[in-house]
């Protein structure tokens, strides 16, 4: 008893893992820590001698500091002056300035207030020495003709700067003198806005100034009493949900993933949902957490992105508050939780928030449209307390309005517009976005508003608790120089036993005007009815397109809709999910995805095709990413990303039958080529004014694709599929096998497309280089047992059983059997080894390679500063343990193809409480990746945004089930399990829908016997399609006999 302990926490940060290591056993010592900060006080003189300033000046400039991280009102430009500002970023740049770091402009006119000069001066130093980085600009405004002679103090200051703040005179994070009859007067008006910090020498010395108080605002409305809800969650108990974990499960038809939740009770990672359109899109959790954005995932986010798996913090919101009791909740489990149980459904292109509280039942549905840049939250309220209550219902979202919420917050202003009532935001300072508006509407007339977060969350407050909800309504305040949000209420009464529906919509126009347009055409429940009609009708057809009923309902789940929503909503529109905001199209990625869609939606495919080649340079090499609208990206040396097109294209025209894309013309891409001693270089790229058609582009790939090592094997460059492998071939000679086999299949593929075009001299080359690289590989690929990964620059071979680490790598044993350029015997061998090696029965898993990269000299990459048993590094990778299950599901191999997808179906790894307790996130979506680290031993990795998702839909259908088109027919030739007696399959060709029975008739249950379309049997043993708009009934009998 009255035991006092003592102990010093350290936190700290190096360049390395050893040097972090070394700091830790330099100050564990309990002893150390009054030396440190004897050390610190010494150090803190000695720096104050340096600079020739005293205590009370030390402390000034750190109270400036503060507001040069975080701007407020007491030392910014009016708002008057802020809302003016139509500059963007790009217009500092003429005069010298980057506006990359907070800028503090000191205004002078006259030489006799030269000592606040003097004092910014020191502080700049100050900054530097502690690693504030600022702009200090100061604005010689003398209108005499002494101007010069204010001039010359203002440099003889700087000059004399005791810690040489002349040697950063005009350089970023440096000093700017500028006269003012420099600037134009958008400019002034721009530079004042952006600054953090403006100081002007007539309104005293800086003490004096870092005195001023905020301007005055309107007063906020008085303060009502909130009153606590008592929480009394009721066990949950879902025996009508398939797959049930304990926390969810899913509907019979597979169609909703319905989550249970309470303030005891959550999921053990944030289970989300990705709503999107080609041009909008939202990420929302189960606890109704989120964000969104326009365009582009990444540069324009409307809400801020936190990629918090722990707190799920969200900048979005929505309240209910009792106005006779004051109590208030949230509809959705966060942020201000409620009493009971919560129900969340995420649907295909929708989410529901179902929750009862003190004799309120709301049930919320948030989607997209399908057609328009906005978001809409439908509140549906029902009130079952036995008497007439009156409630407001507050919707809130933090802005962005570009990519980071901390750069662009200071420059959005937030406006009442007169002509809708809506509430809508603009940032001037987003040069490519700066014309687009955001906007906030409501269905209900009587609302009241406030553009400031502030008032909502309240000064240390928090969404859970927000300062606003102890207000009878919003302040009504707009403006610039708010820490913006667009935030409205409205109140609504019912009755007992009355229900009533309140719409929210939340987007963003092209401008003023369009957003005028959004507003006007979307407000109002019954359009908001109109638009969810809309998103059913959208995913009921596509998803449509072909239906599965097999035995396995974990299969059915998959094939007939949660993969391709993956791959439409979040791949190929949002390309963005929880764990990762990206924004910008990857050359092979969305081309990757996009090869699931040939039965769904043909035009995607045929659309990313001609968008992935207009990002072709005239050398042949691509852009590995970009983003739009503008599409500043990366150019690379990585290897394999420009094969991507002739392989995409090849099995597009394969299945479709649409050679005219290939007589499509489209611009290339001129910008430098990258230098040898660089991995890439990021630029926005011109158009050049040489058209070619996609054909052409597609040689071009092919043609650069011609590049071989000493071994004659293609160059590796700076990665191939695995990026992380950057280093391997980095300086130019090594060579990748995984590549040669994906070449290999690229040229036999296209060889039969040049023939068809008559280009024959390129048809015998495609042969030939196919012929030459297939020696190769079995001249120097094979191992032993099995093929190798890689080869060094240096000639060290990567993937080799002599290797200490990465012996064995699952893409070239799988190549080997997908692309036929194996050797039958030696493939065979190599996937055995896959099985033996790789396949974690254990854990549910196939990994990618073993063992992980850890202590050994090797150094291939980035891919070694995962963790072991991360991601890449030794984890499953989902995207390569599908192909694992492709490529034994070519060789005939139907019992370990089978038992290699149910090992890594997401949702085998979330139906039991135990499972998910391992797992953790969504099985409802495929993750990108599982780890194999011990600590962390079969959890699932980031979610959604994976081009895994795609692969698995086409392991499903294509390697497993056998549905194949071939122009205007479709070929059924299945794998199936010896334990089902078939599948039924519908599918819809354009207008027309087939029914198709396909029965096992034992065997091998792989050899098509007989097929007979409405009673008529096919000699070619294929379904022949017509779009005669008819229903039409197939027979398919399977199995040797």
């Amino acid at each position: 008893a009255h035991e006092t302990v003592r102990m010093h926490f350290v936190t700290g940060i190096a360049e390395t893992r050893d040097g972090a290591l070394a700091l830790v056993e330099k100050y564990r010592d309990r002893n150390i820590s009054d030396r440190v900060f004897e050390l610190a006080w010494t150090h803190g003189h000695v720096e104050q001698r340096r600079l020739e300033s005293s205590n009370a000046e030390t402390q000034l400039y750190e109270r400036l500091a503060s507001h040069v991280l975080y701007a407020t009102p007491a030392l910014r430009a009016p708002r008057s002056l802020l809302a003016r500002n139509r500059g963007a970023q790009s217009a500092l740049w003429a005069y010298g300035i980057s506006g990359d770091v907070p800028i503090v402009l000191v205004r002078i006119s006259d030489l006799a207030h030269i000592e606040l000069v003097r004092h910014l001066v020191k502080a700049h130093a100050y900054w530097r020495l502690k690693g504030l980085a600022s702009d200090l600009v100061i604005w010689n405004e003398d209108p005499s003709g002494y101007r010069q002679v204010l001039q010359d103090a203002i440099m003889s200051i700087i000059a004399a700067a005791p810690v040489t703040e002349a040697s950063v005179l005009d350089k970023p994070g440096g000093i700017f003198l500028r006269r003012t009859e420099q600037f134009g007067e958008d400019d002034k008006i721009l530079l004042q806005t952006v600054a953090r910090v403006i100081l002007d020498a007539t309104d005293g010395s800086l003490a004096e100034q870092m005195e001023r108080k905020p301007r005055s605002e309107s007063p906020l409305p008085e303060a009502v009493t909130p009153r606590s809800a008592p929480a009394n969650p009721v066990p949950f108990e879902r025996s009508d949900l398939v797959a049930f974990n304990g926390h969810g499960g899913f509907t019979s038809d597979g169609r909703e993933y319905v989550i249970m939740s309470s303030a005891s009770s959550r999921t053990p990672a944030p289970w989300s949902n990705v709503l999107a359109n080609p041009y909008f899109g939202t990420v929302v959790t189960e606890s109704g957490g989120g964000y969104t954005w326009c365009e582009n995932a990444h540069s324009h986010r409307l809400t801020p992105w936190h990629n918090d798996a722990v707190s799920d913090v969200t900048g979005e919101a929505l309240y209910v508050r009792d106005e006779e009791t004051n109590e208030y909740w949230s509809p959705t489990p966060l942020p201000a939780t409620g009493p009971g149980n919560y129900t969340t459904r995420h649907g295909f292109g929708y989410s529901i928030f179902e929750h009862a509280s003190g004799g309120i039942a709301t049930s919320l549905t948030t989607f997209v449209a399908t057609d328009a840049p906005l978001k809409f939250l439908v509140l549906k309220l029902r009130n079952t307390s036995g008497k007439s209550r009156k409630l407001s219902i507050l919707s809130y979202f933090e802005l962005v309005l570009g990519s980071n919420r901390a750069v662009n917050a200071p420059h959005v202003i937030v406006e009442l517009d007169l002509k809708t009532a809506g509430l809508l935001a603009r940032n001037s300072y987003n040069a490519e976005l700066a014309h687009r508006v955001a906007f906030l509407d409501c269905s209900e007339t009587e609302r009241t508003f406030t553009g400031d977060r502030l008032e909502v969350i309240g000064r240390n407050g928090s969404a859970a608790h927000p300062a606003c909800l102890t207000k009878p309504r919003l302040s009504g305040r707009v403006g610039a120089g708010l820490d913006p949000c667009l935030a409205m209420q409205t109140t609504v009464e019912l009755a007992d036993g009355e229900e009533r529906e309140i719409a929210f919509t939340f987007g963003s126009g092209r401008d003023l005007a369009d957003a005028r347009h959004l507003v006007a055409r979307f407000r109002g429940v019954g359009a908001a009815r109109t638009a969810l009609a809309g998103v059913w009708s959208y995913w009921n057809k596509t998803l449509g397109a072909v239906h599965i009923q097999t035995p396995d309902s974990a299969l059915n789940f998959l094939a007939n809709g949660w993969l391709l929503y993956q791959v439409i909503a979040c791949r190929m529109w949002g390309r963005s999910g929880f764990y990762q905001s990206g924004g910008a199209f990857g050359f092979r990625d969305q081309l990757q995805d996009s090869l699931a869609l040939v039965h769904a939606e043909p035009s995607l495919l045929r659309d990313q095709i001609l968008l992935v080649a207009s990002r072709q340079f005239p050398e042949g090499d691509v852009q590995h990413w970009w983003h739009p609208p503008l599409g500043r990206g990366v150019r690379t040396r990585i290897s394999d990303d420009y094969l991507f097109l002739p392989y995409a294209v090849c099995r597009y025209v394969t299945a479709l039958g649409d050679t005219g894309v290939l007589d499509e013309k489209l611009a290339f891409l001129e910008g430098r080529a990258v230098r040898a001693d660089e991995d890439s270089y990021y630029d926005l790229p011109i158009r050049s004014v040489e058209l070619a058609t996609v054909y052409e582009h597609c040689r071009r790939s092919i043609k650069h694709g011609l590049r071989f090592g000493e071994h004659g094997l293609p160059l590796m460059g700076t990665g191939d599929w695995n990026d992380g492998m950057n280093l391997v071939g980095d300086h130019g000679k090594g060579e990748s096998v995984w590549l040669a086999f994906f070449l290999y299949d690229v040229l036999n593929k296209f060889q039969a497309v040049a023939t068809s075009r008559n280009d024959q001299p390129f048809a015998e080359l495609c042969a030939s280089e196919a012929v030459k690289l297939r020696d190769n590989i079995e001249a120097h690929a094979w191992d032993g047992e099995w093929y190798r990964r890689a080869y060094f620059d240096d000639g060290t071979p990567l993937g080799s059983a002599q290797s200490p680490e990465c012996q064995i790598d699952s893409l070239p044993q799988s190549w080997a059997m997908l692309s036929h350029a194996g050797d039958p015997d030696r493939t065979r061998q190599g996937l055995a080894a896959v099985n033996e090696r790789l396949v974690r029965r254990d854990l549910g898993l196939i990994q990618l390679f073993d063992p992980p990269f850890s202590n050994s000299a090797l150094e291939p990459g980035y891919i070694k500063g995962y963790v072991p048993g991360v991601r890449e590094n030794g984890g499953q990778y989902t995207h390569a343990a599908v192909w694992a299950a492709m490529a034994f599901a070519v060789a005939g191999d139907r019992e370990r193809a089978w038992e290699l997808f149910n090992l890594i179906n997401p949702i085998h790894h979330g139906d039991s409480a135990a499972a998910i307790a391992t797992y953790k996130v969504e099985p409802y979506v495929v993750a990108a990746d599982i780890y194999t680290n011990p600590q962390h031993a079969g959890r699932g990795g980031w979610t959604w945004y994976t081009g895994s998702a795609a692969w698995m839909y086409q392991l499903i259908t294509e390697s497993l089930l056998g549905i194949r088109l071939v122009v205007d027919q479709l070929h059924i030739e299945p794998l199936l399990p010896a334990s089902w007696p078939g599948f039924t399959l519908h599918y819809r060709h354009r207008e027309t829908v087939y029914h198709i029975e396909v029965k096992n008739q034992g065997g091998d249950g792989r050899t098509v016997r007989r097929v007979v379309v409405d009673g008529v049997d096919q000699p070619a043993k294929t379904i022949p399609l017509r779009d005669d708009r008819r229903e039409h009934r197939a027979e398919i009998e399977v199995g040797s006999s």
